[in-house]
């Protein structure tokens, strides 16, 4: 009987050893699950981290590069202000220069205007007083010039230019010789086309056209006179004008310029 007793206490502790293990057993598996599940969470943690520390860096990296690259461009734009500044001192300069030529023309263009109204005056009285050939193409040249000098729209340079080319032609006359037909009443006769014969500005002479009739213009009386001893030398003139001959010398009488008054 006693053995029996024995025997079942044995059994019972040996149940309770078993339960106490399989207890522990359990126990010890959840806390492996636990430190498995922890350990999972800090390394996603840790992982979480590091992208958010990567992130960070490739953040920095691309600000450093952004501030790179506006450093580059502030310098570039201060070389180009400094470029620009150096610019606009020489535009200023050149506009400082034209001010102040646009200065000086405004007081050449009030001293050259009333010259130039001078030296019309000055051609016209000489046109006046000259042996008078070609009389109206000279005396319309001066009423082209006074009508140009009423005009704006003409620039003083332009007036002044033809002025000067006026001058010009009015010379030129002088070293020329010519030849043209024009219609003279002389002595009361009927009018008739002479040819003229122009030699410089000193010689002006006419001339029938069958040579019967020669004269030259006198300059002291201001009127045509006949001078027939001049027909030969004046019709050797008049042949040589229009290149049918070679030039020679010729014996003509001149009158000397009258002087303006």
């Amino acid at each position: 009987m006693k053995r029996c007793i024995t025997s079942s206490r044995r059994l019972v502790a040996a149940a309770l050893a078993v339960a106490a293990l399989s207890i522990t057993g359990s126990v010890f598996a959840q806390s492996v699950d636990q430190v498995l599940q922890a350990e999972q969470r800090r390394l996603s943690l840790a992982q979480q981290s590091q992208e958010r520390i990567n992130d960070i860096v490739e953040g920095t990296r691309s600000l450093e590069d952004q501030y790179r690259s506006i450093n580059k461009e502030i310098d570039g734009l201060r070389v180009y202000n400094d470029l620009m500044r150096a610019q606009t001192a020489g535009q200023q300069a050149t506009l400082d220069d034209i001010a102040l030529s646009m200065d000086q023309v405004d007081v050449i263009n009030r001293q050259i205007v009333p010259l130039m109204t001078r030296m019309i005056d000055g051609l016209e009285q000489s046109i006046a007083l000259d042996v008078p050939f070609l009389m109206e193409e000279r005396t319309e040249r001066i009423g082209n010039l006074k009508s140009i000098m009423e005009r704006s729209d003409v620039s003083v340079a332009e007036k002044f230019r033809k002025v000067m080319e006026a001058y010009q032609i009015e010379n030129d006359y002088g070293n020329s010789v010519d030849t043209y037909e024009q219609a003279l009443t002389l002595d009361g006769s009927e009018t008739r086309v002479y040819n003229i014969l122009r030699i410089g500005r000193v010689g002006l002479y006419y001339q029938s056209e069958d040579a019967t009739m020669t004269g030259r213009w006198d300059n002291e009386i201001r009127d045509w006179v006949p001078d027939n001893d001049a027909r030969s030398e004046v019709r050797t003139g008049l042949r040589m004008a229009r290149q049918l001959i070679a030039p020679e010398i010729i014996t003509v009488p001149v009158s000397a310029p009258s002087e303006a008054s």
